[in-house]
């Protein structure tokens, strides 16, 4: 048995099932993990998201920002943006079927037997582990219980930018989730700056990649992410990053999850443009 981390797909569906042959990914043997982000931006988001569903236990799968969008569009709260291509699942016979198992994914998944830790984005610098265990599990018990359609209509906003263990209510929850779906840069101290999104050394002086933050509480364990493509396939301070920019053009990425970490890549034609 093989176990794969996949980076994020975003509805480029074709390129992922090359990717698998690539592989020899065997469904009723392996076991795939994906980073987040299933849908959005590329052409077969339903695709990919029936897909991913009937693999069952032989995939593993977290939250992204835009698994998040498309959680929230579902329920009336968000306006499409120009650039989405949620419409086929919004349209789709199986629709409640999908968005009920997707709103059942986890923010983090954490692997004792290999002692290795799945999110979409980044942690906060004050969080260890077991803290972010905790954060993650709060918001998605609002997502998979009766406050699901309130939360989805305010999760969305940059503030507050700080963890403190006295936020409560929206907030808390709001801050918990942009860390684990959108979080690049912070400051040495946990201020988020979400809306940096190059490449290190195009942001703002005195923001650093989350994972570079000296004393990171999280930084002696293993962690697997994606959401961040111009960061491209990284690995450094104990963090594999998995997005190499598919969607634009790039790669996608698959980690073999052996004794050794072994990336392979499959080229991808690129299903939008940046300025898209």
């Amino acid at each position: 048995m093989a176990t794969y981390a996949i980076g994020d797909v975003q509805g480029c569906y074709d390129e992922l099932q090359r990717l698998l042959d690539q592989i020899r990914f065997e469904p009723t043997r392996d076991q795939l993990w994906f980073v987040g982000d299933l849908v959005n931006r590329g052409r077969q988001s339903l695709q990919v998201l029936r897909f991913v569903r009937q693999l069952g236990n032989r995939a593993k799968c977290v939250l992204g920002n835009h698994d998040l969008h498309l959680l929230a569009l579902s329920q009336g709260n968000r306006k499409p943006f120009r650039d989405d291509t949620l419409r086929d699942i919004l349209q789709a016979p199986d629709r409640d079927e999908l968005i009920d198992w997707l709103r059942r994914r986890p923010l983090l998944h954490f692997s004792r037997k290999r002692d290795l830790n799945m999110l979409h984005a980044g942690l906060p610098p004050q969080w260890d582990m077991a803290t972010a265990r905790e954060r993650a599990k709060e918001v998605e018990a609002v997502l998979r219980g009766a406050d699901f359609h309130e939360f989805c209509l305010h999760m969305y906003g940059d503030e507050p930018r700080r963890w403190s263990d006295t936020l409560d209510g929206l907030p808390r929850l709001r801050f918990i989730t942009n860390c684990f779906t959108r979080l690049r840069y912070c400051t040495a101290n946990g201020k988020l700056g979400l809306k940096y999104k190059g490449p290190p050394g195009t942001q703002k002086k005195g923001y650093l990649p989350w994972f570079r933050v000296p004393g990171r509480a999280s930084s002696p364990a293993k962690i697997l992410c994606g959401h961040w493509s111009t960061l491209g396939l990284r690995a450094e301070h104990n963090v594999w990053a998995l997005d190499s920019g598919c969607l634009w053009g790039g790669k996608l990425t698959a980690l073999h999850l052996g004794t050794q970490f072994r990336p392979l890549q499959l080229p991808c034609p690129g299903a939008r443009q940046p300025a898209e």
